[in-house]
């Protein structure tokens, strides 16, 4: 089977449907028409721009290069989950602690999926290693996003009732248990959803990818379950270790509740 190749007129016409939701917008003033455009024109340009990027690793299997991607994806992606969040902690801890949870998930999982599972000729190679890492840094980065907006916005919310319960005698892991088990929850629905939903409701992104391209059927199932299983365990680990050193922040040493250490712009 040849894949078909899209031309830009291809494109261009797809992206009318955009166009279509701005207008819509703006028409019944939903305010999302500026949202819509620079997206779309953001996810055009990064998307070419890691085209060639990756057409200039393919060639060049160089893992200097590689590290250098890597962490160039590792450090945008530390930056859109405090972009994502309505009151995240001030400092640079909130950056920091987020970089280091994807790095200790995604990577690790990353890595250990090409020499233990894959196992390509050269393990670092960019056509398995970039693609794997992006989708992992992607779905963690998104779970890590709505885990520690929800965790930060909570304790704010629900002030009164963190001290209240301190004041009963509660440890500071106690009186934030419930706000932390619903943020962990909330960051790992987009996760189970996509676990449950794949292949009855919808045909995940990469399997329609490879099916398209021309692979087998089976072999394309079997590599999106391998990526199913790891976006998971990579959210999970993710979510998991961010909330761990983001519900100490919110506390000092003697079990105080610490909202200055929240940003107070929603």
């Amino acid at each position: 089977m040849n894949l078909i190749t899209l031309t830009p007129w291809d494109l261009l016409t797809t992206s009318s449907l955009i166009l279509i939701l701005a207008v819509i917008s703006i028409k019944q003033r939903l305010g999302l028409h500026k949202s819509l455009l620079i997206a779309a024109l953001r996810a055009s340009i990064q998307l070419f721009l890691i085209g060639f990027i990756l057409r200039w690793l393919f060639g060049d299997i160089n893992p200097l290069w590689l590290v250098l991607v890597s962490g160039i994806m590792l450090l945008a992606a530390g930056r859109e989950v405090i972009a994502r969040q309505q009151r995240p902690f001030t400092g640079s801890f909130g950056y920091l602690s987020s970089t280091l949870s994807m790095f200790l998930s995604s990577f690790v999982l990353t890595i250990g999926a090409l020499t233990l599972i894959i196992q390509p000729e050269v393990w670092y190679s960019p056509q398995y290693s970039i693609p794997l890492l992006g989708m992992l840094l992607g779905n963690t980065m998104n779970g890590i996003a709505i885990s520690m907006d929800r965790l930060t916005s909570s304790a704010w919310q629900q002030q009164q009732i963190i001290e209240q319960r301190l004041m009963l005698g509660e440890t500071s892991k106690q009186a934030l248990y419930d706000i932390k088990k619903e943020a962990m929850r909330a960051g790992m629905i987009p996760s189970i959803n996509g676990m449950a939903s794949a292949g009855l409701v919808a045909l995940p992104g990469m399997m329609t990818g490879q099916i398209l391209a021309g692979s087998p059927p089976i072999d394309a199932v079997k590599y999106q379950i391998l990526i199913l299983f790891l976006i998971t365990a990579g959210s999970g680990f993710g979510v998991y270790s961010s909330l761990e050193m983001g519900s100490k922040r919110l506390f000092d040493n003697r079990h105080r509740l610490r909202l200055e250490r929240i940003s107070n712009k929603p």
